[in-house]
């Protein structure tokens, strides 16, 4: 299936938004084997995957081709347990390297007010069909 590069420049949101529980926070660290007396640094992925997953539904990638390539998060403030939550995922470029298709994305977490809380970068690499 060739690249669709027109897919650069897209919003995709998630479904509805995300409240950050105790029990939502446990899991992660224990998975991740992260300190629980708070909330890891790399819990916003678990936002942030329900608007990557609108984008790769939309996008046509088949995910069991997808390569998370790398992961960035800059905070405003710190996630809290208790705040809800919506992710915004924007394609910011598309290239096509040896048929394998990599995308920039840049994902906006809000709170329920509408304020900044994260913003993470990530390249997802779908692998070309063998």
């Amino acid at each position: 299936m060739p690249i669709d590069e027109s897919i650069a420049g897209r919003e995709f949101s998630a479904a509805r938004p995300y409240e950050v529980t105790e029990r939502a926070v446990r899991a992660f660290a224990a998975a991740t084997r992260a300190s629980g007396d708070r909330v890891p640094a790399t819990f916003p992925i678990v936002v942030a995957f329900h608007a990557m997953a609108e984008f790769i539904v939309a996008g046509g990638l088949d995910l069991s081709r997808v390569v998370h390539g790398d992961e960035h998060f800059a905070y405003e403030r710190p996630l809290r347990i208790g705040d809800t939550l919506s992710a915004t995922l924007t394609v910011d470029n598309v290239r096509d390297v040896s048929g394998n298709g990599f995308y920039s994305t840049t994902t906006r977490i809000t709170d329920e007010a509408g304020d900044l809380v994260c913003t993470a970068r990530a390249t997802l690499v779908h692998r070309a069909a063998a």
